[in-house]
């Protein structure tokens, strides 16, 4: 990489590790915890990048950027934040942000990222209307820290303001028609109607017309495609197709993935290329456990303020939480949470409680369980290519075939060391590989061994 990158972060670990990454890679580095010194950098022309966080000691990153265009036209900004929510990306969208990167950050996916901005400095891209109304987080509950949400939030601020359709693909629960209210509430067309119809709406033959002149150029919700009838899908192709001014945008929802709406015939192959503009998967609550407690917490806060006493999970409680494979999503657990904040003895809701909760729940299997029918590698093929559908356009983090390896062989040497009582020779017997193999991986893989009782 050749430029000069200025960095202004608060934490002094990571200014000096984006200092040493981006000097080794050929850069020049300026790097501050101030943004007003970052601003001074900027108004005397000095970088052709910037790595900015969002809460500083002196002020708002975010905050920032209209000045920064306004001093430097073209200068790309690179937002790095710890406030993991849609709402932060969504305001890196709305103030026009080269690129945004929740923390923990992958730090060869930001030097790539970098490198794209110095590669493309002086024609960062721009919006022609910024987007207002993403003061009030509230009104988003989207919440999650993990990759898979902080890659469907960067998805869903990129698709925002394109007038592509879009394809919402998720389980049952899991927020898909808060996704598609997002992306109405925060486009250009916010001021527009939001209306969702179903295959009942448009059964009539003039039903197609009554939706559009409901939706008047706004934003049409098609709720579950996949149920509807052949016969009104195809009429909902002839509405995509109807020119004229006031032409809506269209998203449409449904539980099964993409492939097998094809696959098994459940939508038709003209419908689905007009609604697969862009596809956005909403990953299941067994897809982002460490979002759990976050998620409980949320919803707790939610219901103080809204009358409720005020709760809070202990450490058992929480615990079960975590291991429950919650098989209607994030509506279950906040169901669960609501029930628990009214019904709880005391301020601390104990693990019995939620056992008593969880108990009257649909009975549900271990957490990682799969379709009862499914192959291995359909079952992992399946959650590659949600990984890379999170990230839209844009290819993962290089190093992938790395990652992807030890999240297989972490849980593969482990079950079988449980297998076999921790008899590391019958382990590596079992495995196929030397023992002084297994041994190294279990160093590198940072695998703990205990003698267990062998798997009956």
């Amino acid at each position: 990489m050749d430029g000069t990158v200025l960095v202004a972060d608060d934490d002094r670990t990571i200014r000096t590790v984006l200092t040493q990454a981006l000097t080794r890679a050929g850069c020049k580095v300026h790097a501050t915890s101030s943004l007003t010194t970052l601003m001074r950098w900027v108004s005397e022309g000095k970088g052709d990048v910037v790595i900015s966080d969002v809460v500083m000691p002196d002020g708002n990153g975010l905050e920032m950027l209209p000045k920064i265009a306004e001093d430097r036209p073209g200068l790309p900004v690179i937002v790095i934040s710890a406030q993991n929510t849609i709402m932060t990306a969504i305001q890196a969208a709305e103030a026009e942000a080269y690129d945004y990167l929740p923390k923990p950050f992958d730090l060869p996916d930001l030097m790539k990222r970098t490198a794209r901005a110095l590669e493309n400095r002086n024609r960062a891209p721009r919006r022609e209307e910024p987007v207002v109304g993403a003061d009030e987080p509230d009104e988003l509950p989207l919440v999650g820290k993990t990759p898979a949400m902080q890659g469907l939030y960067r998805l869903v601020a990129r698709v925002m303001n394109t007038d592509l359709p879009v394809l919402i693909t998720g389980e049952s629960g899991t927020g898909k028609s808060l996704i598609a209210r997002a992306l109405h509430d925060f486009s250009d067309r916010r001021t527009l109607p939001f209306v969702t119809v179903n295959g009942s709406d448009l059964a009539d033959l003039d039903g197609p017309a009554r939706v559009l002149a409901r939706v008047k150029g706004g934003t049409l919700l098609i709720d579950e495609i996949a149920d509807i009838s052949d016969e009104i899908q195809a009429r909902i192709v002839r509405m995509m197709d109807v020119p004229g001014d006031h032409v809506p945008r269209f998203l449409a929802s449904s539980q099964h993935d993409p492939q097998s709406l094809i696959e098994d015939g459940k939508v038709r192959q003209d419908l689905f290329y007009r609604l697969d503009g862009a596809a956005i998967a909403v990953p299941g609550l067994r897809e982002r456990v460490e979002d759990i407690p976050l998620l409980a917490d949320h919803f707790l806060a939610r219901a103080e303020r809204e009358g409720a006493p005020k709760r809070w999970l202990s450490e058992g409680a929480a615990e079960l939480f975590r291991v429950y494979s919650w098989p209607g999503n994030v509506r279950q657990l906040e169901n669960a949470v609501r029930r628990l904040s009214l019904t709880s003895r005391a301020e601390e809701i104990t693990r019995a409680e939620v056992e008593a909760v969880l108990g009257n729940q649909p009975e549900t299997g271990p957490v990682l369980r799969g379709g009862d029918s499914d192959k291995l590698g359909e079952s992992v093929g399946r959650h590659l290519r949600r990984y890379f559908d999170l990230h839209g356009a844009m290819l993962p983090p290089p190093g992938l075939y790395g990652r992807i390896v030890r999240e297989v062989e972490a849980p593969l040497i482990e079950i079988a060391l449980e297998a076999t009582g921790g008899n590391q020779a019958k382990c590596a017997d079992l495995l196929g590989i030397n023992r002084n193999t297994l041994r190294k991986k279990i160093t590198d893989l940072d695998i703990r061994v205990t003698r267990r009782r062998k798997l009956m």
